[in-house]
């Protein structure tokens, strides 16, 4: 008998479930103005969604830094992690879905790029055990847009992915949802994302409830059943 309703939600986390991707910016600036290099806001806006171990390498080469990557990515981590006010700055909608997705019973995954120190910082400021699963920048091999950080979330959380909805506000991003055959869903930020055929684009997730995603689920599941 198919699900009646998602297996489970998997969020990303900067710019979609915490609007933080200008404290990255920031922080790459910073970075830039101590060495005396060149850092515009293009090239800042290339790197989201990108890895850190990715966005690193691009960083080390353009700022011409002697440093090793982990130190960099150590550096940029603890400079985002100063700047995370109180309260958390959460992208409209985000914290009220993923609360209510908790009372009833479905299970979320963060799954992001970022260092698993900073990840874990952000699920404990959404509450105790509201992530069933996290899945950060250094628990995968391959980084986002590859589909690796979504379909371990789906393993460690024992359900199909193809069960699952994920959120996603860059292109990088949305790329890894689809790749993984999750239901993806691009909710916009500082990027465009394109729409295209068979994509979903939803502007925010303000107003957005359990009930909405659970007759999404449901219409798109009949879809694939059509095919």
């Amino acid at each position: 008998m198919p699900n009646l309703q998602p297996a489970a939600v998997l969020w990303d986390m900067d710019g979609t479930l915490i609007d933080s991707e200008h404290y990255w910016m920031n922080s790459e600036q910073q970075l830039a103005k101590s060495t005396g290099a060149i850092w515009t806001a293009e090239d800042g806006m290339n790197l989201i969604g990108m890895s850190l171990y990715d966005s690193t390498r691009v960083i080390k080469q353009k700022l011409g830094l002697s440093e090793e990557p982990e130190q960099i990515i150590e550096n940029l981590t603890d400079s985002v992690i100063s700047q995370l006010g109180t309260p958390m700055p959460w992208r409209p909608g985000a914290i009220e879905l993923l609360l209510e997705l908790k009372s009833r019973g479905i299970k979320c995954a963060l799954v992001t790029m970022s260092m698993r120190r900073m990840a874990l910082a952000v699920a404990e400021r959404a509450g105790e055990s509201v992530f069933d699963v996290v899945v950060a920048g250094d628990d995968v091999i391959h980084g986002k847009p590859h589909p690796e950080a979504y379909l371990k979330a789906a393993e460690l959380l024992g359900v199909d992915i193809r069960d699952c909805i994920a959120f996603e506000d860059s292109v990088t991003g949305l790329r890894s949802a689809e790749a993984s055959e999750a239901i993806a869903v691009g909710i916009p930020n500082i990027v465009q994302l394109e729409q295209k055929p068979g994509r979903h684009i939803w502007q925010t997730l303000e107003g957005v409830t359990v009930d909405h995603l659970i007759d999404f689920y449901k219409e798109q599941r009949a879809n694939d059943d059509r095919k």
